[in-house]
């Protein structure tokens, strides 16, 4: 009995002096999946004002990755807390400053799992110019949703887009620094280039919408999903049309967590592959209003499943 006591208790010191360490040098908590369990909550992080994934709603977190988020946490048996990103310039930046290493002005507030972190195997092992793997500190895993661009137009002033040269004619808002920004500015010869307006985010772009000065909106579905909803009174409408010349017009959305952390990763995979295959996360989506589209990860699996 004496011996497992002060084994127990040479445990506990090794683990107080771990974490003391950790703080006197400034450095991120290891929260591997036993430590999430045993301190009672998990560190979800979730884009801070990004309607309609994450956004506080009456001063309360809101939007799919929200929920998704408590339904892991739920599963888990603990208690969730959202950790908020501000985006910096670059993905890498994010995971960086978020997952695996910490921002230098809080290297000790970090999130225990990052959502909307798009699932492409290409940039999870894209190398720099000396052949070292960019994003080796993190592990990105469980796609929950594949996302589309899409456009909304206002149909009094644009009855239909047929195709995208209609933009040398009409103004079209996008979010600045974003991949629509980049593709209206510089496809087709840079000929939408003068019709292309630029906002803050996509809300502030359908704002310009209402007023007139632009007659068309692009930003991803949900997005454009969410603010058609809240202006139904108005005569905007969905667009049916593709993006000629632009390659990744739809992708997976999945997550990621610091690369010593993989058990946690893969608890946290089963749970939300759980969720996508009886169709918890198209049920969430539903609830908020939004087209649905399971990841192309799955094509083939869950057709295999139904015939089993």
């Amino acid at each position: 009995m004496n011996a497992i006591y002060w084994w127990l208790m040479l445990l506990m010191t090794l683990s107080s002096l771990a974490q003391a360490s950790d703080a006197v040098l400034d450095r991120p908590p290891e929260r591997t999946y036993d430590i999430v369990v045993e301190s009672g909550y998990l560190n979800v992080g979730l884009y801070r004002d990004f309607p309609p994934y994450s956004y506080l709603e009456n001063g309360e977190p809101a939007g799919v990755d929200v929920a998704i988020g408590q339904r892991i946490a739920e599963e888990l048996g603990v208690e969730f807390r959202v950790h908020w990103i501000t985006p910096d310039e670059t993905l890498e930046d994010d995971l960086r400053n978020n997952v695996w290493k910490g921002h230098y002005l809080a290297k000790r507030r970090i999130a225990d799992v990052m959502l909307r972190v798009p699932y492409d195997r290409r940039f999870a092992y894209m190398r720099d110019s000396t052949g070292e793997v960019i994003n080796d500190q993190v592990v990105m895993f469980g796609p929950y949703q594949q996302e589309h661009w899409q456009i909304a137009h206002d149909a009094e002033a644009l009855d239909a887009i047929r195709t995208m040269a209609v933009f040398q004619y009409h103004p079209i808002g996008v979010e600045i620094d974003t991949l629509p920004d980049t593709y209206l500015s510089s496809a087709f010869g840079g000929s939408l280039r003068d019709s292309t307006q630029h906002f803050r985010n996509v809300e502030r772009a359908f704002d310009a919408m209402l007023e007139g000065r632009v007659h068309a909106v692009m930003g991803t579905r949900a997005e454009i999903d969410h603010q058609l909803a809240r202006h139904a009174d108005r005569p905007f409408r969905s667009a049916t049309n593709g993006f000629p010349g632009l390659v990744k017009q739809s992708w997976d959305v999945g997550m990621a967590v610091k690369h010593t952390h993989r058990e946690l990763g893969h608890v946290i995979e089963a749970i939300v592959d759980r969720m996508v295959r009886e169709g918890e996360i198209a049920d969430i989506f539903a609830r908020h209003g939004l087209r649905y589209s399971v990841p192309a990860y799955y094509d083939g699996i869950l057709e295999i499943d139904e015939e089993t």
